[in-house]
């Protein structure tokens, strides 16, 4: 089974709920490495002041102004990549982020010496953490996610809307008010515990 196109042609509120569940996988030349997304955060584009595009397209946001369902990987703290979905209609800077993974079988061993831990609480709890584990860099930035190395596949089992949380979100500094933080109820796999507004 895979996505189709109109799965990441929702408004990027709902995607960043129906993204939870849903399995990131990269398949490298080193193996294939997997998970399950718990955790994450929608960006609202020009609207939204914590959002990379918050003042329009640069080099560095340009695809999240493209179509739907493309990788959106920047780096931050001179450290750490994030991986992002890019989402909303062509145009509006939109995405989300992918905060958190429950590691999934597919690639354990592989996860964790690119991480160099053996808990596997810790191997993607955190949105640079998911990216050292997956073996993600800024070379997979701008590919299409419904198909090649870099996908993102459907859930396994259904998930019913009263196991998804919705809160702040964290690690950043503007429109900290915005309920635009997802996960799912209950997971220690988060990368942090939140107390849900809804």
């Amino acid at each position: 089974m895979k996505l189709t196109r109109e799965f990441f042609e929702q408004s990027t509120e709902q995607l960043a709920a129906a993204l939870l569940g849903c399995r990131l996988e990269h398949r490298s030349p080193q193996g294939v490495a997997s998970g399950v997304i718990v955790e994450t955060e929608a960006y609202l584009g020009v609207g939204d002041d914590a959002c990379h595009a918050s003042r329009g397209m640069t080099p560095r946001n340009a695809v999240m102004f493209g179509p739907p369902g493309r990788s959106y990987v920047y780096f931050i703290y001179g450290m750490y990549f994030c991986f992002n979905v890019v989402s909303g209609p062509v145009g509006s800077g939109e995405a989300v982020l992918i905060r958190a993974l429950v590691p999934g079988e597919d690639g354990i061993s592989l996860m964790k010496e690119r991480r160099k831990k053996e808990g596997l609480r810790d191997l993607c709890s955190g949105p640079g953490k998911l990216c050292e584990a997956l073996g993600i860099t800024r070379e997979h930035n701008d590919l299409s996610l419904l198909s090649g190395s870099l996908r993102v596949l459907p859930r396994l089992q259904p998930i019913s809307q009263e196991e998804i949380v919705a809160g702040s979100r964290i690690g950043i500094s503007s429109a900290t008010h915005l309920q635009l933080r997802f996960g799912l109820k209950g997971s220690p796999y988060l990368s942090k515990q939140f107390t849900p507004s809804r």
